[in-house]
């Protein structure tokens, strides 16, 4: 039984159609990875689920729960939708940490606000609050900040503050946990450092996740499946190596990944990724080396084919080739 399903969500602000007809459904620990490039509708879509916003059209279940039906107006009345808020843990771009309180303070206050609306909260009081402590102390040991928990945001790292960010939302122990770019305001070392954090995270608590991002390998690193958007449409969904190789249509093809498009010798049409072509002795595409990179552990050479299309080849290091140089390229 999936956890959480979306049927045909659609969103408009004044005329622009933001969402268009939105379906999908996750299961138990599943991580789903949205990408699109700005204004593709993901960070909206992941406000509907919160009920940030409000769907003109579609229904939201999770658990078998009907939360949001657009025809049910009970579903729709505010005092119902701040309970169902409480199934959803969301993660923003920015931290959005209390500076007055401390990283563990932090991360329990959310369940101290849900606790005192308890009926037997001021008789248990003391018990309560202890055991939320307990929780909250538990949590930020797992990822690795117990030395760290009675530091005030500014005395802590981004990738710290980021993890005190998730364990915020971990805390109130959520159905499915929703993060909008959590990871854009990194530097590129730390960000590679998070993502495993985050998925290591994800597989312990066997978290059900929609991670909203614009990076391409985070997105098919952290996700079991890929999303890609555009202009409001979903234009395909499925697992990484699915959708990186059986895109559903140019746009998926050129979003994720790299792709080239040109003509053979012999005017056939092919479109490839920059991996699936080599360096061959013959064959029926020809060009003209332009530019080569060094990246490390592969070299990336830009070459100039017959029909004038440029190309982009992904080679092993050691294999070299000159600008200017004259070239067969085949195809694996």
């Amino acid at each position: 039984m999936a956890i959480l399903e979306v049927e045909h969500i659609n969103k408009k602000f004044d005329r622009t159609e933001v969402l268009k007809d939105i379906s999908f459904s996750l299961e138990q620990g599943q991580v789903l990875s949205i990408i699109g490039s700005s204004g593709s509708g993901k960070t909206t879509l992941l406000r509907c689920l919160n009920f940030l916003e409000t769907p003109d059209v579609g229904i939201i279940r999770v658990n078998g729960e009907t939360l949001f039906d657009a025809g049910n107006e009970m579903t729709k009345q505010e005092n119902e939708i701040r309970k169902k808020r409480l199934h959803f843990g969301l993660v923003f771009q920015s931290f959005n940490l209390f500076p007055q309180y401390t990283a563990l303070r932090n991360c329990t206050l959310a369940r101290e606000l849900m606790a005192k609306e308890r009926p037997d909260f001021k008789e248990n009081k003391k018990k309560i609050m202890d055991e939320i402590t307990a929780e909250g102390e538990a949590l930020l040991e797992s990822v690795g900040l117990k030395e760290k928990m009675n530091y005030y945001p500014h005395q802590l790292s981004g990738g710290q503050q980021q993890r005190v960010a998730l364990v915020r939302s971990l805390i109130t122990k959520p159905k499915v946990l929703l993060l909008d770019e959590p990871l854009s305001n990194l530097d590129a070392k730390l960000r590679v450092k998070m993502r495993q954090e985050i998925k290591q995270i994800q597989r312990e608590f066997d978290i059900t996740m929609v991670f909203v991002t614009h990076d391409q390998e985070e997105a098919m690193v952290l996700g079991d499946s890929i999303a890609i958007m555009d202009q409001g449409n979903l234009i395909q969904i499925g697992k990484p190596e699915e959708v990186y190789t059986h895109p559903a249509n140019d746009f998926a093809r050129n979003f994720l990944g790299v792709s080239n498009c040109f003509r053979d010798d012999a005017g056939n049409e092919i479109h490839c990724r920059p991996e699936d072509l080599f360096f061959a002795v013959e064959g029926n595409i020809h060009g003209e080396i332009i530019r080569e990179e060094f990246l490390g552990f592969y070299r990336q050479y830009y070459i100039r084919v017959t029909d004038g299309s440029q190309v982009l080849l992904r080679a092993e290091r050691d294999i070299v080739r000159q600008k200017g140089e004259k070239v067969i390229l085949g195809m694996k």
